[in-house]
This record gives structure tokens, sequence and C-alpha cells, in this order.
């Protein structure tokens, strides 16, 4: 399915044959952690739980992706029949298009489908930088708990490290 289109972009449903110049990609710019199992398990989630995959084309090229999991049961919000949204990331090389935005537009419009708020965890090491300065713009407010570390609140004075475990649950609503 096709959920954004212009000139230069193209939003629209992450298929298998993505993965490998996607994962190429993060590779160059430095992730050496990336490889195609994480694409592989949002595209089982598609098929098993109802996530929606999305992938960012920049002049015919992969560019982006981001994820969205319809009542998600995860984070802060999880169980409470919102959507998440997760995992948006935009390669180095094709970042300042306007690609993350539009990828968050299509995700805020599917889930708006599902629920009246949304919700995100966002890093909080400056290599979270501009996704924070963008979420923020976009409307959305810290949940209120703080911070969390490894998929659970991380209590006042607890021990943790600045990683991608240590994040930030934010909300919007939609309607």
């Amino acid at each position: 399915m096709i959920y954004y289109r212009d000139n230069d972009i193209l939003i629209r449903d992450l298929e298998e044959n993505d993965i490998g110049a996607i994962v190429a990609g993060e590779i160059a710019q430095g992730w050496t952690d990336s490889s195609a199992d994480k694409f592989k398990m949002r595209l089982k989630h598609r098929d098993e739980l109802g996530a929606i995959a999305l992938v960012a084309e920049y002049l015919a090229q992969p560019a982006g992706y981001v994820n969205v999991y319809p009542n998600s049961k995860w984070g802060a919000f999880g169980g409470l029949g919102y959507c998440e949204i997760v995992d948006l990331a935009v390669l180095e090389k094709f970042r300042g298009k306007g690609i993350g935005n539009k990828l968050m537009d299509a995700a805020e419009k599917i889930a708006a489908e599902y629920s009246d708020t949304v919700y995100l965890g966002v890093g909080l090491h400056s290599g979270y930088g501009s996704a924070q300065r963008m979420y923020v713009k976009r409307g959305y407010i810290p949940d209120g708990k703080g911070v969390w570390y490894k998929d659970k609140v991380c209590g006042q004075y607890a021990e943790c490290v600045n990683d991608d475990e240590l994040n930030l649950y934010l909300s919007k609503k939609l309607k």
C-alpha cells in the first residue's frame, strides 16, 4: 500500500526486498550492529500482530522506515488500546529532506484509524537529538513517569546506562 507520494518521496509498506539496501545503508553510516533480523521481525509482527511496517524511498532508494503497533502491549501506555510508533529512522545521507516528518505523518494517520492517542519511546543520548526535537515540534509530551531503562521505569537514583535502552515515553492526542 502507498501512504504518501510526491516527486521525491514515496512512503509504502516495507517489503522483504528492501531489507538489504537498508541494512547496507545503516552499516555504511557506522551502525555496525544493523542486521536483517530486525526487519524480518517487523515483517513477522506485521503478519502475526497486525503491525504496520513502512519504508520511505527518496528518489527510488530506501531512505528510512517506521513501524506502527496498534494496541501495543509494551511501554508506558502498553495495554491501554493505543498505537505505538516504533523504530523511526532515516539514513543519514537522506536527512534534512523532510523524510522523517513524512514517515511520522503516515504513522500518525495509520494510528488515528485505531485510537485517539499515539505514543513512542525516544532514546536520551545525543544520537536521538534530532528525533527528540522533531517529536516535541509535532506535539508529543512526556508520559510523566520519568525515564525507562530496559523496558521498566527507572526509579529515582537507580543505575542505568545512557544507551539505546534508556528512553523517555511521549504521547500525542490525535483526535
